[in-house]
């Protein structure tokens, strides 16, 4: 799964909050399938996480999931 796919064009939505991560989901449009990440709460500062917003600007956190394999279909 290439992550420029994941993000091109794309955008994100908050799903739920859990234990310190904000969960959001992104659909892989070559796949026609949704996709949960996580993002911890610890990295964020003074940033404001929104309900949707560009994939592009979550690369940093989808990569991380892809890597640890935290990248996972949503149910």
């Amino acid at each position: 799964m290439d992550i420029k796919e994941i993000v091109k064009d794309n955008e994100v939505r908050f799903a739920k909050y859990r234990q310190g991560f904000a969960y959001y989901t992104v659909r892989v449009a070559s796949e026609g399938v949704d996709y949960a990440f996580p993002v911890p709460l610890s990295d964020i500062g003074d940033a404001t996480l929104l309900a949707t917003d560009k994939a592009l600007v979550f690369m940093r956190y989808i990569r991380k999931a892809l890597e640890e394999g935290t990248f996972v279909k949503a149910s």
